[in-house]
Parts: structure tokens; C-alpha cells; sequence
């Protein structure tokens, strides 16, 4: 089944359930429908929208997020269903219980695993090989908790080296950047499904703990997938034939396709969608085995994964 995210970018719109699809009515007349089994994220870019209630219970059945942006595509709320795991207490307890080493431990293969995806990303762009090997660097310097902040070290090298020399990663300026914001909206949207629908709890994370962040272990897992998304811009900006300022329907779909990509997982090819649900079950047994057994795709330049 193909990944569907769906954005409602228009004004004046009214979105309710009918039997099991998405209707979507202005001036009361039906413009269009979607199975609510193929959506995997409803977006509301639009600024004046009404939902009905019925409809955002039949989403929260499904674990469907409910994302609304804001300013530069930047997300302003997500929202999820409360209960969605039949061992949904047990798993909450084990996120609890998880200690401060543990966490550390995994935090640190979290971000070796994206500092070596923003390497593999690097490489589809013909970077010289000295840059490439200071990524190689980098990920084996990165320490439990990753204390010494290699990430933030990766990042500066890895924007200039994507991007160009003038590029500064800010939320609330446009261009690539707003680019960005949508990319990461959908994969943010596409962890917390994977996170809620393996029963774990997204305000519990492992490396972010900012209290007014409900979301805060799908801020942790997503990080290693952001690099498909920079990729996915950077090819849309070499080709040239996209306008992506101001950000078009053109875009916006190049984008959500990144969730239908093929990755490689340790049992074989499986899409981003499918592999996040894997890596969000991995994280489970790591809390009840008291050990890292997080598992992320990898994505090389080797075999064209992505």
C-alpha cells in the first residue's frame, strides 16, 4: 500500500467521516474523498478549517496524526491518539524504569547513525573524500550521551557541505529551510504513528527532556531519517525545474514520497513507513531487555536505496 499524506492547504473547507473515508466539503459540496485505511498523516496548512469530531476519533483509531502548521510550514501541534497498545501500561512502566546508562547508550547509537547517514547523503552529491572521512571521524568520537555534542560538530560540517558555505538551518526563514520544516513535519508525523502504535509513550525520551515537549522521544528516534529528507531537497533543488519558493503542491509531494522509499533493514528491503514501525519495536525490547537493540535502516549510495 502506498504511503497517502494528506494536506488540506485551502481555506473553507470542512472535513468530516463517511462510512470509512475522509470527505471533504466546501459550500456543503463534496470536492473529494480518502480512505481513512490509506492515510498515514493528515496535514492542515490552511489557516481556516473544520473537523469533525467523529472524524478526528476515526484517525485516533488508526494512530493517524493530526499535524497543524503554522509560519513557514513550521509544526505547531501533532496530535495523536491516548491509547493504542494492548500492553500500553506495561510499556510505559519499562520507559520509566529505563536508566540514565541505558539511555545514554542508546542515545549514542542514535547519533552515530545519523552523523553516518548525513555521510551517506553527502556522497550523492560528488563531496570530496577528506570531508566524508572527518563524518567517519566524528561517529566513532561519539561517546554514551554523546557528551562532547559530535552531532552538533557533524551539522555545521554537514549544512555547508549540503547546502553551501551561506547556509544557516533556521526554522522561522524561508527557502530551504521551509522546505525543511514540511520534510520534517511528515517524518515527525510518521515516528510518533510508529512510537504510539508500539505502545511507548512520546513524552518519555531518551536525550530530549524539555518538559513542554510532548513529543520528545520522537524528536530522539527521527533523527537518524532527517538526512533523507535533506537529500530529497537537494535533489529537487538540482534539478532547477521546481519552483521551491514559495513552497508548491509539486514539492510538497516530492516530499511525502520519502516515506514510500525503499531502505535496508537487517531482513531485507522494506519502505522508511515500514522501517520506522521496525525501529520503534526495537526500542521496546531494548527497554524490556535492558539492552541497545535499536535497529535503523541504512541508506547508501550502494544499490540506489534511496
Amino acid at each position: 500500500m502506498v504511503t497517502q499524506v494528506v494536506e488540506i492547504a485551502e481555506d473553507g473547507n470542512h472535513l468530516s467521516k463517511y462510512r470509512g473515508f475522509m470527505v471533504v466539503k466546501r459550500d456543503r459540496a463534496e470536492i473529494g474523498r480518502i480512505p481513512l485505511d490509506d492515510m498515514t498523516t493528515l496535514i492542515l496548512s490552511a489557516h481556516q478549517i473544520t473537523l469533525s469530531k467523529t472524524l478526528i476519533m476515526e484517525l485516533a483509531e488508526r494512530t493517524t496524526p493530526i499535524i497543524t502548521c503554522g509560519k513557514n510550514y513550521h509544526p505547531l501541534a501533532l496530535s495523536l491518539p491516548y491509547d493504542s497498545h494492548f500492553d500500553q501500561t506495561a510499556i510505559l512502566w519499562a520507559q520509566i524504569d529505563c536508566g540514565l546508562p541505558l539511555a545514554k547508550r542508546i542515545w549514542k547509537s542514535v547519533v552515530q547513525e545519523k552523523i553516518l547517514n548525513q555521510k551517506n547523503t553527502l556522497e550523492f552529491f560528488d563531496v570530496s573524500a577528506s570531508i566524508l572521512s572527518e563524518f567517519d571521524i566524528l561517529a566513532r568520537r561519539v561517546k554514551s550521551g554523546d557528551p562532547e555534542n559530535m552531532e552538533a560538530q557533524a551539522a555545521r560540517l554537514y549544512w555547508k557541505s549540503l547546502f553551501g558555505q551561506d547556509f544557516k538551518r533556521d526554522r522561522d526563514i524561508g527557502g530551504e529551510n521551509s522546505l525543511l520544516n514540511y520534510g520534517y513535519s511528515i517524518l515527525r508525523a510518521a515516528t510518533a504513528r510508529a512510537i504510539c502504535g508500539a505502545g511507548l509513550t512520546p513524552a518519555l525520551g531518551i536525550h530530549h527532556h524539555n518538559r513542554k515537549n510532548h513529543f520528545a522521544l520522537v524528536d530522539d528516534l527521527m533523527e537518524p531519517y532527517r538526512p533523507l529528507i535533506d537529500k530529497n531537497i537537494r535533489d529537487l533543488m538540482d534539478q532547477g525545474e521546481i519552483d521551491i519558493n514559495p513552497l508548491t503542491p509539486e514539492v510538497k509531494q516530492q516530499l511525502t514520497k520519502v516515506l514510500d522509499m525503499d531502505v535496508q533493514l537487517e531482513k531485507g528491503l522494506s519502505t522508511v513507513m515500514n522501517s520506522m514501525h521496525r525501529m520503534a519495536q526495537t526500542f521496546v525490547s531494548s527497554l524490556h531487555n535492558k539492552k541497545n537493540q535499536l535497529e535503523f535502516p541504512q541508506f547508501k549510495r550502494t544499490g540506489e536505496l534511496i
